[in-house]
């Protein structure tokens, strides 16, 4: 049975309204162990007919058997089988991966026949000493000279065997002593029992073969013979063994594939950054976004915090914005009295307030006065500076004490002026200062007027001449339900009132809206981050589909020597993964780097970093160099690899 035989056997390609016919019924069948040469003018159809030979193109009709089976039965991962594991080929312009090295260049067909590393390393190193190149294995194809680079390409093709060996004008770019170089070394590995198909249009390279093949306008002209054959032929199976499998195989594969899609990545460093920049800006985007949210929301619970979560304030009127509010003086210090004595109350603070020029010896300002019992400080959360807080026997005694903020005292006593003791005028009643509070700051920043706190037994009957209230504030036991206390006090003071003409606000519930408003914010910042992370992604996509037109006489060389569609598509779609991942912690980085920057610039602002949001950004990367990584991977994969051959 002939190793390879063509009966009847046309290609046709498309030429606009009409069809261009290269090979015209074709017939021809070649032994295992031959020594073949076809010759032709350019333009003869012998390319064609060697990329058929060697499974890298199809017949457009007629029978092509290998082996006796014919190759319209196989499918495109048998025929990369095929070629890797029986045919080697040697092409006039190389074909050599420019980012790897020789050695590397030569273990292509093995990585991708998933031979163990140790084992591959060894045949290749063995096969470039054996073709004089020991000392250069590790120089890329740019280092080596064109004989050097053509000893290279037939070292590749006998790295898984090479028994059927396919040269396409394999002198065709060498000088005449290189020349004669590799046609004696094919001789020779033809003496070793390789079937050699030489295509050329140099009758001198025909010369080598045993027979020779005249071909013309895609049709066979001649078939002779120019000498016996003198060696027993190998034949070539039908059903060549599958590569070696197992876990270390197919991690040495996988390791494999990481490597390469490194490689190609640090060989191409300004178009990767490119291609991940959307990448970084979207998870950076998305980390910062979060981290100022939460940060935001715990400055502003924190401000809650001071004046404490269990606190409810009670106020004449409907609601807030009631204009008979003001008309309603039922709200009483006895209201207070009775409030401070139930079981789930832990304090109570009544209080009045009003503007009032206040004047010390010749200053004259306006100021807020708050009249407020002898919890309002430790309620609020204000600390002292100096002096003390008004106690609860000052209430009783409607002392004309008060204590008053730094603003006020800077205005009237300078900023080291002695505050502690002097008498400062509210209205027409003097008063002496007892206490100055630390400065507050809160989440809507520091305010610059001017606030004294006086008992409010003194606002009441020395400055505003009433008897009501503005508001009282009570402050809730640890453990109590807030909206258990919040109900008792409405049922309390509607029965005191006979109607409930107050409303009551309770922090835990603004708490709770700001949590909410907080992440509802969040979210819709995060969203449109997410939108840039698209919008990174479709990059992404453009940038490997980019990627897949440079490199489509790589992906054809790969190809030629055995890859199959998934392993394409795999390292693609690594090599986007990757791109994705390298971004994403990029991002994250970016993010924490605004975050220190921000803190350092001493703002009241903060970013609170959460590990959730890097982790969902991280896998948010990972999903889309899979996704985005796809459709380049794909059309990649798809590639015919005679057409990708031979593109530039």
């Amino acid at each position: 049975m002939p190793l390879l035989q063509i009966e009847n056997l046309y290609k046709e390609y498309p030429a606009g309204d009409q069809v261009m016919t290269v090979l015209r019924g074709v017939s021809l069948s070649i032994e295992a162990g031959e020594m073949v040469a076809i010759v032709g003018a350019s333009g003869s159809g012998k390319s064609t007919l060697m990329n058929i030979l060697g499974c890298l193109d199809r017949p457009t009709r007629g029978s092509y058997r290998i082996g006796g089976r014919d190759q319209s039965e196989l499918d495109a991962d048998e025929l990369a089988r095929l070629r890797r594991e029986y045919f080697g080929f040697i092409f006039q312009r190389y074909h050599l991966i420019a980012s790897q090295s020789a050695l590397e260049n030569v273990e292509i067909p093995a990585i991708y026949a998933r031979e163990a590393q140790d084992a591959r390393r060894k045949r290749a190193q063995a096969l470039l000493a054996r073709l004089g190149l020991g000392d250069r294995a590790h120089h890329k194809p740019g280092q080596l000279s064109g004989g050097q680079q053509q000893r290279v390409s037939i070292s590749r093709a006998l790295m898984n065997g090479g028994h059927v060996i396919l040269a396409d004008e394999p002198t065709g770019a060498l000088d005449s002593a290189s020349g004669r170089e590799t046609m004696d070394l094919l001789t020779e590995l033809n003496a070793d029992g390789h079937t050699i198909i030489v295509v050329t249009h140099d009758m001198d390279v025909a010369a080598y073969a045993r027979r020779i093949i005249e071909i013309r306008d895609g049709e066979i002209i001649a078939d002779r013979v120019t000498r016996p054959e003198d060696r027993p032929a190998q034949p070539l199976s039908a059903s060549p063994a599958q590569g070696a499998s197992g876990p270390a195989i197919w991690l040495g594969e996988a390791r494999e594939l990481l490597r390469m899609a490194l490689g190609s990545m640090v060989s191409h460093k300004l178009r990767t950054f490119l291609t991940m920049l959307g990448i970084i800006i979207g998870i950076a985007s998305v980390v910062s976004v979060v981290a100022l949210g939460q940060g935001s929301q715990q400055r502003v619970l924190k401000d809650i915090s001071a004046i404490g979560t269990n606190v409810i304030d009670i106020f004449p009127g409907q609601d807030f914005g009631d204009r008979k509010s003001s008309t309603i003086h039922t709200l009483m210090p006895a209201d207070a009295d009775v409030l401070s004595r139930q079981p789930y109350v832990d304090s109570v603070t009544p209080k009045v307030s009003t503007s009032v020029d206040l004047r010390y010896r010749n200053i004259d300002v306006s100021a807020s006065v708050t009249g407020a019992g002898d919890d309002y400080f430790r309620v609020h959360g204000y600390e002292l500076a100096e002096g003390r807080f008004f106690t609860g026997d000052m209430v009783r005694r409607i002392s004309q004490v008060a204590v008053i903020d730094p603003n006020t005292r800077k205005r009237l006593f300078g900023e080291e002026g002695e505050a502690i003791g002097k008498v400062i005028m509210l209205g027409s009643v003097p008063c002496r200062v007892i206490g100055v509070t630390k400065k507050k700051q809160t989440f809507f920043g520091s305010s610059d007027s001017l606030n004294i706190w006086v008992p409010y037994t003194t606002a009441m009957h020395r400055i505003l001449g009433q008897s009501y209230l503005a508001s009282i504030t009570l402050r809730v036991k640890d453990g109590v339900p807030m909206q258990a206390a919040e109900q008792n006090v409405q049922n309390l003071l509607t029965r005191r009132h006979k109607l409930k003409d107050f409303f009551i606000r309770n922090t835990d519930t603004i708490r709770k809206t700001i949590e909410s408003t907080t992440r509802t914010m969040t979210l819709l910042i995060s969203a449109i981050a997410v939108i840039s992370l698209v919008v990174g992604g479709i990059g992404v996509m453009n940038i490997m589909l980019v990627s897949v037109t440079e490199r489509t006489r790589e992906i054809g060389i790969r190809m030629a020597v055995g890859a199959r569609r998934i392993d394409i598509m795999s390292q693609f779609i690594i090599e986007a993964v990757l791109v994705c991942l390298l971004g994403g912690v990029l991002g994250i980085a970016l993010a924490l780097i605004l975050g220190q920057a921000l803190a350092f610039s001493g703002g009241s602002y903060t970013m609170v970093y959460s590990s959730t949001s890097m982790v969902l950004a991280f896998l948010c990367s990972t999903l889309i160099g899979v996704v985005f990584g796809y459709l380049p991977a794909r059309n990649a994969a798809h590639l015919d690899p005679v057409d990708a051959l031979i593109r530039e």
